[in-house]
């Protein structure tokens, strides 16, 4: 349902749509050469269309129901789509195609960009995603068992099951796609403990995962995302322990403030990064056991190649976590932590996130 337009003062409009200009202007740069003349930009009322762009009035219109009641992620894939179609027009001059025809298509690919931008969620082909997560999804039920070594032995073995999916997956290169999930909370401010987690989940599950902008039209501010991006199989699986290591972290720091090394609540912190840390080498330990089997990942670039035309510029930053006794003490709980909980059915959405949009992306194509 659309939005009431007076939710969304003078002021903040006139805001949105600065913002608005200064994400053309950098897609601009870095997309399309600095090519582009910039349009007049403006907020359609129209409901059917998320974006257009005409030739005739030189404007480029976003709708405003996509703008305000989408994550901003989405917004700017629409931005970028309406932005090749300007290309396709003025620059190439092309105007003897259908408007999504060829060469449209490969603008769009050779600059990451996507070709539908439909500015909502693609439902992933959820009986692939739960074919390859069915037999995890048990192994990961027979986790939570209140033995541990067959809750440990379940882990380990659904570890192995992952990496044998991924390897056979990335060997066949038979028309893989990618999707893109964005998670966390814009309107908040990150946690070490959060990016340690996603840090985690691109090392061992598959995924690659980059911290992105993203602006809030009705708080007038921008604030900060994760982009998970991988098969739809393994941004499932990253989404959940996301959730569920967030979850497990903290329940961790409530259950064991009684540790004579966790002198007070400034230690959580410090605590919980030990947790994440601990797991994550419970997870490097069973992965060189796999080695041994002959089980090496040697990674996608396929995925690398996608990831890199959506992001084609990025900064890599390190963050240090404080060494004392309660990193101590939660990295020896993070080191027993099991990995459990069975998946839903489909794309399970993260507990406490705050933006849910993914879009789909042949790697042949990109869009």
């Amino acid at each position: 349902m659309l939005l009431d337009a007076r939710l969304l003062s003078a002021e903040l409009e006139a805001e949105l749509l600065r913002e608005l200009l200064q994400c053309y202007r950098w897609q601009n740069h870095l997309r399309f050469g600095a090519r582009l003349t910039t349009p007049v930009l403006a907020l359609s009322e129209s409901i059917r269309r998320l974006g257009e762009w005409n030739r005739a009035t030189r404007t480029l219109a976003l709708s405003r129901t996509l703008v305000l009641e989408r994550p901003w992620p989405e917004v700017v894939g629409v931005l970028e789509h309406e932005m090749a179609h300007q290309f396709v027009d003025e620059v190439l001059g092309v105007r003897d195609q259908t408007a999504h025809g060829e060469r449209f298509a490969k603008v769009c690919a050779e600059r990451g960009i996507d070709a539908r931008a439909e500015g909502a969620p693609v439902p992933s082909a959820n009986g692939e995603v739960d074919r390859a997560l069915d037999r995890i999804r048990k192994l990961l039920a027979l986790a939570g068992s209140a033995n541990q070594h067959e809750a440990e032995l379940a882990m380990r073995r659904s570890h192995e099951l992952m990496l044998r999916y991924n390897i056979a997956e990335a060997s066949a290169r038979t028309n893989l796609a990618y999707e893109v999930r964005h998670v966390g909370d814009p309107s908040r401010r990150g946690s070490r403990v959060e990016a340690m987690i996603l840090g985690l989940c691109a090392e061992y599950f598959f995924v690659t995962v980059i911290r992105v902008p993203v602006y809030l039209p009705l708080l007038g501010r921008r604030g900060m995302v994760y982009e998970v991006t991988g098969t739809a199989a393994n941004v499932a699986m990253a989404c959940h322990v996301h959730a569920f290591l967030l979850a497990t972290a903290a329940r961790l720091w409530l259950d064991n403030r009684q540790d004579p090394r966790v002198r007070s609540g400034r230690d959580r912190l410090s605590y919980q990064t030990g947790v994440v840390r601990g797991f994550g080498e419970k997870l490097a330990s069973e992965r060189v056991e796999l080695r041994g089997t002959g089980l090496v990942w040697l990674g996608d670039a396929d995925l690398n190649d996608f990831f890199r035309a959506r992001h084609p510029r990025t900064v890599t930053r390190r963050a240090s976590s404080r060494l004392d006794e309660a990193h101590s003490a939660g990295r020896e709980a993070g080191g027993k932590v099991v990995l459990h909980r069975p998946l839903e059915h489909g794309a399970s959405t993260p507990a406490g996130s705050g933006v849910q949009g993914q879009l789909t992306a042949r790697r042949d194509g990109r869009g």
